[in-house]
């Protein structure tokens, strides 16, 4: 471990000299001479008087290295039947021409542009298009509700919204363009246009201020790339499910590109023209940093897959895709191996796939559980590489570093701290816990670059909400232990937002949604396992006083009431009516309390606690599903 810990150290005792080398990576229009800058901390800026442009060190730079002709995005998309490919040249002048059209609505450096698109080319295009002209996205997963797209409006005030007809999904289709009208009668702000990528399986009707995507871009002159300040903003990403004003995470441009590169290089062993997967969606942060930007930076061919590729009767879809396009290395969320585990648990389909050139398996997202640790290695292979990180930091927090040195693997564990991250544990007073001792997962500042500088136009929310609870710590909301040799160990979350398939959803939006249902008169959400998604919620009601509903009526209605406010992507389907919830005497639920009854665990009965009896009869039904 050597050259691991050699570089770790360096990373902490001179973050100035190892982020000025990392740095060396990334194109500049001016080089930066400083890498981190403290004057107002906790609000850490990196690479302050750096100036680049994403979009440019992306793209332009590979074409004018002479690698023009080499595949930078493949498209594969079994739900419509369609694949295609595109080169560096060809996206370079695809992105180009988006962005003069999007200049041509008066869209500028600083403007906020919403992505609101399912898993096509158009998506990647619109996001280099945005950070061409320096302008900042804020991509909407194209399956949550108005509600959700609605306060995500309220807060970014985008110029224009970019957006697709509809999206595609493996046994339905959902129609975009209604959503988004919905959205848009409830929000104070109102964008200037929306421009609509009419897809054929639904188009979308238009209106005075939708403008079709096609014939925007037929008369577009091309952008040049604009220069931006590395502290200038590149996107807004907001955390899904949380209550009232969305928590708006900032990436910005400098820190980004460079942490980006060196983690494709480092972390994941990706070199240029390597073909990466990653499974996921371009609405979630794993989209942002490793479908997009991360492996067209260092000039690797990225995957772009419309479609989910396990859940349908193709349990072979995965392997079909390495395959075909010939992926050196996946990266996709334990939920998935789960459900090709449960459909073939002999892998009996990776017969008919040559899978000869793929080299890693990367899994994050949610806890990698050890069965399915070694089903996945066992059957592939393939070293199997648990990490961990947060829509927050952008890119692996702890991780076993490929291209640095290779670790031994303890199923479990996300490995050792990625150099930049000071990661510590933490008891209630703020002290480090020994090692095999779980305590709050907490990293001292500063933050390496690339993680989130602050949220979107609010300072004091940001430090209120991950800097204050221990001086000089970004305290992460996970809890955890390191073992005597380092390696992490990441346990589950100390607060009340739930992990369903790598999605972090809060559980107090799901019960907001219950809460407008009129016969319930309280309610409470827990997340509970489940040995596909890693946690699902589970609803608990009590109904008002004198109220008649047939029980299957009421839950159909519960249900669609979260699918509504929430979407889909909650997985919500369990909900029980209870006479009571336990609370504390000042009137708090006692949810950890639920939560440890329905994963099985003796609970002690909290002291504060107001009615012993309610925790009783509700052990029953967390139990024994009475």
């Amino acid at each position: 471990m050597a050259s691991y810990a050699k570089v770790y150290q360096q990373s902490l005792t001179d973050p100035e000299g190892f982020w000025l080398a990392a740095a060396e990576d990334i194109d500049w229009i001016r080089k930066p001479t400083t890498a981190l800058d403290d004057s107002r901390a906790p609000l850490y800026r990196w690479f302050p008087d750096g100036e680049l442009n994403t979009a440019y060190n992306a793209l332009d730079r590979h074409v004018e290295s002479g690698r023009g002709e080499q595949t930078a995005l493949i498209y594969d998309s079994p739900v419509t039947g369609s694949k295609a490919s595109y080169t560096y040249a060809e996206l370079r002048d695809r992105v180009a021409t988006f962005a003069g059209a999007l200049a041509s609505l008066g869209v500028g450096k600083g403007d906020r542009v919403i992505i609101y698109m399912p898993m096509v080319p158009e998506a990647i295009v619109a996001m280099l298009g945005c950070a061409r002209i320096g302008a900042i996205h804020s991509v909407v997963f194209g399956g949550f509700a108005p509600k959700e797209l609605a306060a995500r409006v309220e807060d970014a005030q985008p110029k224009v919204i970019v957006a697709a007809s509809c999206g595609i999904e493996p046994t339905r289709l959902v129609e975009y363009k209604p959503i988004i009208d919905e959205a848009l009668t409830t929000t104070a702000h109102q964008p200037d246009r929306v421009v609509m990528l009419q897809r054929e399986a639904a188009r979308a009707e238009m209106t005075a201020r939708d403008v079709d995507w096609q014939e925007l871009v037929t008369d577009a002159t091309p952008a040049d790339p604009v220069p931006v300040a590395a502290t200038d903003p590149l996107y807004i990403l907001y955390t899904s499910g949380t209550t009232g004003k969305p928590k708006g995470v900032v990436r910005d441009t400098g820190g980004h590109a460079v942490a980006l590169a060196w983690s494709m290089r480092n972390v994941y062993d990706v070199s240029p023209g390597d073909v990466w997967w990653t499974a996921s969606d371009v609405g979630w942060v794993v989209g942002h940093s490793y479908i997009v930007y991360g492996p067209l930076l260092i000039g690797a061919t990225t995957v772009l897959y419309e479609g989910k590729p396990v859940g349908t009767p193709d349990a072979g879809a995965f392997w079909r895709v390495i395959a075909e396009h010939g992926a050196t290395a996946l990266f996709t969320a334990p939920t998935a191996l789960r459900a090709i585990k449960k459909m073939d648990p002999d892998a009996a389909e990776l017969a008919n796939y040559d899978l000869s050139a793929f080299r890693t398996l990367f899994m994050a997202g949610e806890r990698l559980d050890p069965e399915t640790y070694h089903w996945a290695h066992d059957k592939l292979g393939v070293p199997v590489i648990d990490h961990w990180w947060q829509t927050e930091t952008g890119w692996p927090i702890a991780a076993n570093p490929r291209g640095l040195e290779t670790m031994p693997v303890k199923p479990g564990s996300a490995t050792m701290p990625v150099p930049g991250y000071d990661v510590q544990i933490l008891d209630q007073q703020g002290e480090q816990v020994p090692a095999g001792q779980e305590g709050a997962i907490a990293i001292k500042l500063p933050l390496p670059p690339g993680t989130l500088p602050t949220l979107w136009g609010d300072d004091d929310r940001y430090v209120e909400s991950y800097l204050s609870r221990y001086d000089g710590y970004y305290l992460t909301g996970d809890s955890g232990y390191l073992d005597s040799d380092g390696y992490l160990f990441v346990m589950g979350r100390t607060d009340d937002v739930i992990n369903v398939a790598g999605h972090r959803l809060s559980t107090g939006s799901i019960e907001a949604a219950l809460a407008t249902h009129p016969a319930v008169a309280e309610c409470a959400v827990i997340g509970v396992y489940d040995a596909l998604k890693g946690q699902v919620p589970r609803g608990f009601v009590v109904l008002k006083s004198g109220v008649d509903v047939e029980e299957g009526t009421l839950h159909d209605e519960l249900v669609e009431a979260v699918r509504r406010d929430i979407g889909p992507v909650a997985a919500f389907r369990d909900v029980s009516v209870v006479d009571a919830l336990p609370k504390t005497r000042s009137g708090k639920i006692l949810r950890k309390t639920m939560r440890g009854i329905a994963d099985g665990r003796d609970e002690p009965v909290p002291s504060t606690i107001e009615d012993v009896g309610v925790l009783d009869s509700l052990r029953s039904v967390l139990r024994d599903g009475r």
